[in-house]
């Protein structure tokens, strides 16, 4: 009873003073509201290990022909077009056929902004981010927040496509019938809708003949790309350029080459010699060589076109000429890489202070620790107060063990610091959208013991000062330098270099903290091993603090 009798007096001494107990609670909110409005969303992450680049993907891909609904619009396509040709309607059952039989030969199957995308996610040290809208891209430079954006718009797939070093395809061909005469413009023009680029009804194998390439790499409006860029952070938006340039150089680099290869292989190529004015000798007689490939049939030309192109392609066994991959082109011994997964962008927090944002998950738990260690001040000017009075000299006087003066001074202290403990989590909640995790009882027990030794080190200070000058040194060097050694100040002892991690773990503020991460900021299920641990190593702190504080404390 004397031990309650001590804690229930001494607890009418800290509740006296209503207005520095009011302080005690509102300083840490206040630190919380400062920072948390001041440090925005990188705080409490580490430097990243790589280069992020925001991505929005605005393309519209490629039309392609997989269902029977599709494939019968692209043969009544090529009725509607042949209508107006000599052999008309003819053209619609052949229609349909091409685009079945060629689209087992068309690449990608998906679209060629997937193709970049995965290009980048397997770039050693890119991590791509995806932004969901043109607005917020350009919300996002403008405001600083991004240094670029690299927006593919939604012809990106068909001009890339269209990408070639051949000539230019049929459109340009029908274009030339803008010479013909009054009858032949009703023609041109419906030829020229249907090679729009706009359309979807016909294939884009028709609409070769762009040209990507200038002396810096890929000219961007040629392929409908922009790169919004934060003019304040030149040299970031650089180097988000220059990586897009490099996975543009590896996707339709490898797709140019290959479709030009592959026209080596077809009999045209064949036909394409055969117009050449060359002769060669045969039995010591001159031969004209377009007389010996314009007797060749189809099967023949074929097959010297195919013996071509295996010649061509055994000169240079390093590169497979046929791909359409810069990995398959180069024979990448690392083609099959794994890379990482592109993370969809999202607005941190709510409102003006971002509720809810990630960094109030480490805000809170840090100064509530911070904080339960400033109580070592209230403590010790409560200790020297009573040393100062003579109350301390009469209660040894009075029939008390030195243990149940000990337990009478921490019992309210105790309580006090669980009541400012409790209070930040309960402010966390409600002001600043802080969660609890999904085991949030265990939250007790992290408070209690962090109370439980931050309360034995304040005995221990306590138990030391002899003066209010002396409490205030020993008390504030200890909070600011053990906050520091722990990782405090950053949130997040994973922050810190390697060996002061080690370092830090001589301190219960960096077991309260690694507690907290567990519970609040891990994005997966907190381990619990390492939250029962840190309880146990807090708790075992405050009994060694409690203990010294007993073997130093004077009476007289």
């Amino acid at each position: 009873m004397a031990i309650f009798t001590l804690a229930r007096k001494d607890l009418r001494l800290l509740a006296r003073d209503a207005r520095a107990m009011v302080i005690l609670l509102a300083m840490p909110v206040i630190f919380i509201l400062v920072l948390g409005v001041s440090l925005g969303e990188g705080f409490g992450k580490k430097e990243a290990e790589r280069l992020r680049v925001s991505v929005l993907n605005l393309d519209q891909g490629i039309p392609r022909f997989f269902d029977r609904s599709t494939m019968l619009r692209e043969g009544m396509s090529w009725f509607a077009s042949g209508a107006a040709m000599p052999l008309g309607s003819v053209l619609a059952l052949p229609g349909l056929t091409l685009a079945r039989v060629n689209h087992s030969a068309w690449f990608p199957h998906g679209s060629w902004a997937d193709m970049v995308l995965q290009d980048l996610a397997q770039t050693a040290g890119i991590s791509v981010e995806l932004i969901g809208s043109l607005d917020e891209a350009r919300a996002l430079t403008r405001n600083g927040r991004r240094p670029a954006v690299l927006v593919l718009g939604p012809s990106f797939s068909k001009r890339v496509e269209r990408c070639s070093f051949l000539a230019a395809g049929w459109e340009e061909l029908f274009l030339l019938t803008s010479c013909l005469p009054e009858p032949g413009l009703p023609v041109n023009l419906a030829f020229a809708a249907c090679f729009n680029e706009g359309q979807d009804a016909l294939p884009l194998y028709f609409l070769d003949g762009i040209n990507p390439f200038f002396r810096d790499g890929v000219k961007p409006e040629e392929l409908d790309i922009q790169v919004l860029k934060d003019p304040t952070q030149q040299t970031a938006a650089a180097i988000i350029d220059q990586v897009a340039q490099g996975t543009l150089l590896r996707v339709v680099m490898p797709w140019m080459i290959g479709r030009a290869f592959g026209k080596i292989g077809d009999p045209d190529f064949i036909d394409l010699l055969s117009r050449e004015n060359v002769s060669i000798r045969a039995l010591g007689v001159p031969v004209s060589l377009k007389s010996i490939l314009s007797v060749m049939k189809a099967p023949e030309k074929q097959a010297l076109a195919a013996s071509l192109q295996n010649s061509i392609q055994n000169l240079f066994p390093k590169y497979n000429l046929t791909a359409n991959t810069w990995a398959a082109l180069t024979r990448s011994s690392d083609a099959d890489r794994a890379g990482v997964d592109a993370v969809r962008f999202r607005e941190e927090g709510s409102g003006w202070l971002k509720r809810g944002a990630m960094r109030y998950q480490l805000l809170v738990p840090s100064y509530l620790v911070m904080f339960a260690f400033f109580l070592v001040l209230t403590v010790g000017w409560l200790f020297v107060a009573e040393r100062r009075q003579g109350t301390l000299k009469r209660l040894s006087a009075a029939p008390l063990t030195r243990g149940q003066i000990i337990l009478g001074k921490l019992l309210p202290c105790y309580a006090m610091s669980l009541f400012q403990g409790f209070f930040i989590l309960g402010a966390g909640w409600l002001i600043f959208g802080m969660t609890f995790g999904p085991q949030p009882l265990w939250l007790i027990a992290v408070v209690a013991a962090t109370s439980l030794a931050a309360m034995g080190l304040a005995l221990f200070v306590a138990a030391l000062a002899r003066s209010e000058t002396q409490v205030a040194i020993y008390g504030t060097l200890l909070v600011l330098v053990l906050a520091g050694l722990s990782g405090l100040m950053m949130g997040d002892r994973s922050l810190m270099p390697e060996q002061m991690q080690h370092i830090s773990q001589f301190t219960p503020h960096a077991w309260a903290l690694d507690a907290y991460k567990q519970l609040v900021a891990s994005p997966e299920a907190p381990n619990l091993d390492i939250v029962g641990k840190a309880c146990l190593v807090l708790a075992g702190f405050g009994v060694v603090f409690v203990a010294l504080a007993w073997w130093v404390l004077r009476l007289e």
